[in-house]
């Protein structure tokens, strides 16, 4: 019994540091949350560099037109704007994104659906193809499910111009369907919390932060001087964005420029994205955790980015927690530990308050959303 008293501290122990790691960046966003956003101050260029947008895609019959659509109506000029389709599906999207891609090559974009012989590497390697003929100084991405709005780039274009030190621009995700359901709501709070809270405190502290894999802009110098797209981990932007910012690049996060997004209607869908997260940032950890722990950014930037890499190490630690609980309390011995209680009750409330904060940062509605009383957010 002695060993599982001592097995479930170390659990509570190491729960108790994800919950003030939460607490900290709620801190953090709340001194924060006053400064300018890094892209809010920047004169557009008198000369716009040249962009590559790419749009990895994978049997997105759904949504491939919309997606094509959005991005050729970017307000960018013509000359200076290149659009990729990197298209790997095996359904109907090649069929449909090749007449799409007709259709704007006939009114002047330059637009290109690309294929290859086999999917190899994933998106990570469905980018890397695409890069090799790419024609951008800056690369932006979009996922499928994304909807950029069309002065999307004149906004985020000039961070990079005006500060050759950042090589990631960040925007923040909106959400096109988060009052479809009690799912899609609860991934929209999540979401929020993510973007409204955790990038915002990242970036205003100088610490490191991800790039979300869609809805960001690159300087093509970074990428490859991180060393490109690879396939080893399937969260290839989280991978990428940590080896960037461990060569020196810095990212800049711009929580006024949105992009929206479909949520996960559906269960089985969400499961499979969350399995591919939390898979992609385990590998991650193996693969950046040493890098990181040996770099010489200073100690609390690297403590945050472990805790911020193995943020998904939570969840086998909550159900070891609740297996271990039953057979302590079915004991005849008192748990006992030196930990204050008021303490643990704090961290565990770190969760609500991150979402709660994010809410009042995003949501002119916060307080009817944080007591549930608008019925279009309401749980049925």
């Amino acid at each position: 019994m002695g060993m599982l008293i001592a097995l479930y501290t170390a659990v509570v122990v190491l729960l108790s540091l994800y919950g003030a790691h939460a607490l900290v960046m709620v801190c953090l966003h709340l001194r924060g949350r006053r400064r300018t956003p890094s892209g809010a101050c920047c004169p557009q260029p008198t000369s716009w560099p040249q962009v590559t947008v790419q749009l990895p895609v994978y049997n997105e019959r759904y949504v491939i037109i919309r997606l094509i659509d959005a991005v050729a109506r970017l307000d960018y000029p013509a000359d200076r704007l290149e659009i990729q389709v990197l298209d790997d599906s095996t359904d109907a999207t090649t069929r449909l994104a090749a007449r799409r891609v007709q259709v704007w090559q006939q009114r002047g974009v330059n637009i290109r659906l690309i294929r290859r012989d086999r999917r190899v590497g994933y998106k990570a390697g469905a980018l890397q193809h695409g890069l090799a003929t790419a024609s951008g100084d800056l690369i932006a991405i979009f996922d499928a499910d994304f909807v950029p709005p069309p002065d999307w780039l004149r906004r985020t274009v000039p961070v990079l111009v005006h500060h050759p030190e950042v090589g990631i621009v960040q925007t923040r995700w909106e959400h096109l369907n988060a009052d479809l359901s009690a799912l899609t709501r609860a991934q929209a709070l999540a979401l929020d919390g993510h973007f409204g809270v955790e990038q915002p405190a990242r970036a205003h502290n100088g610490l490191l932060l991800n790039f979300n894999g869609s809805a960001g802009l690159w300087r093509r110098r970074c990428i490859e001087e991180a060393g490109g797209w690879r396939s080893e981990t399937l969260s290839e932007d989280l991978d990428l964005s940590y080896r960037a910012q461990l060569r020196g690049w810095r990212v800049a996060y711009l929580p006024d420029v949105t992009a929206p997004a479909e949520i996960p209607p559906r269960m089985t869908a969400f499961k499979r994205q969350q399995f591919r997260w939390a898979k992609g940032s385990a590998q991650c950890v193996r693969l950046l955790a040493g890098p990181l722990a040996r770099s010489s950014l200073p100690l609390h930037v690297r403590l945050l980015g472990l805790l911020h890499l193995t943020g998904y190490f939570i969840h086998p630690g909550m159900v070891v927690l609740l297996l271990l609980t039953l057979p302590l309390l079915l004991s005849d011995k008192h748990m006992e530990t030196s930990l204050p209680p008021a303490w643990l009750g704090l961290l565990g409330l770190s969760a609500p308050l991150l979402y709660l904060a994010a809410q009042h940062a995003l949501r002119p509605d916060w307080k009817r959303r944080a007591l549930c009383c608008r019925p279009s957010w309401c749980w049925e």
